[in-house]
């Protein structure tokens, strides 16, 4: 056997070793569970929910997001002014890719939306590339808890014609709409991160988020100039890029 790989075992040794480790998994979803209830008595804020955001018919107040639900989660979409495509954030595509699709969270009556600090003259021509389906609003000059920084999981509560900001949540926070990462979780090698626990031997990881971009072969190169975030390959039109192209302040 060669080395880096696991330890080649019978079955009824690992099945030994699994049932051992499902006894960590269950008490890990238990505390889950636990966390979660704690994070619905958290206390809430009142927002204007008049406050306009602007979306492909106009400017429209932010509770008209809510489409008629008692429950509002969004995902708050980072902008570089200007780039290209290729030089847009290759983090907010990764949640933004993944959830192309509300519809179990509309089945429980919560809506769904993108927020995104990029001015929507800007905002759409990409929205329209990627095929988002998914409403996106553009926040520009807006305060948190709908501008402000970006890359933030944000929920919000009606009650009638009133808004409130009942949790927000960034960082690997917002994993939850990152289903690839628990699966990379499940297999031998992970993420194939740097700041992952691996044993002697195995494949080194490289730094967090190497493989969301990608060149026109699929190989993601130290050098990202010639990269796109990865699902933009899948894109009708996509050709191999020059440049990230993004200007020097990023927001």
């Amino acid at each position: 056997m060669s080395a880096g790989k696991p330890p080649v075992v019978d079955l009824a040794t690992w099945q030994a070793a699994r049932a051992e480790l499902l006894t960590r998994e269950k008490a890990h979803t238990r505390e889950g569970d636990a966390i979660a209830a704690a994070r619905r008595r958290l206390p809430m804020v009142e927002i204007d929910g008049t406050v306009e955001v602007t979306g492909p018919d106009g400017p429209v107040p932010f509770i008209r997001l809510f489409q008629g639900r008692d429950e509002l989660l969004v995902y708050r979409h980072m902008w570089h002014d200007g780039a290209p495509l290729q030089g847009q954030c290759e983090g907010c595509t990764v949640s933004a890719w993944q959830m192309r699709d509300a519809v179990y969270l509309e089945a429980r009556g919560v809506s769904f939306a993108i927020l995104c600090e990029g001015p929507w003259d800007e905002v759409a021509p990409f929205i329209d590339f990627m095929g988002y389906e998914q409403p996106w609003y553009s926040v520009r000059g807006l305060d948190e808890p709908l501008g402000g920084e970006m890359g933030h999981i944000t929920v919000f509560l009606r009650d009638g014609d009133r808004v409130f900001l009942t949790y927000d949540t960034t960082g690997r926070g917002t994993e939850p709409m990152d289903a690839m990462f628990a699966l990379l979780d499940m297999t031998p090698y992970g993420r194939r991160e740097a700041w992952q626990d691996v044993p002697d031997g195995w494949p080194q990881g490289r730094e967090a988020c190497w493989y969301w971009r990608t060149d026109h072969t699929g190989a993601s190169p130290v050098d990202r100039s010639t990269t796109r975030p990865a699902p933009q390959w899948t894109r009708p039109g996509a050709v191999p890029a020059d440049t990230l192209g993004r200007h020097a302040h990023h927001h």
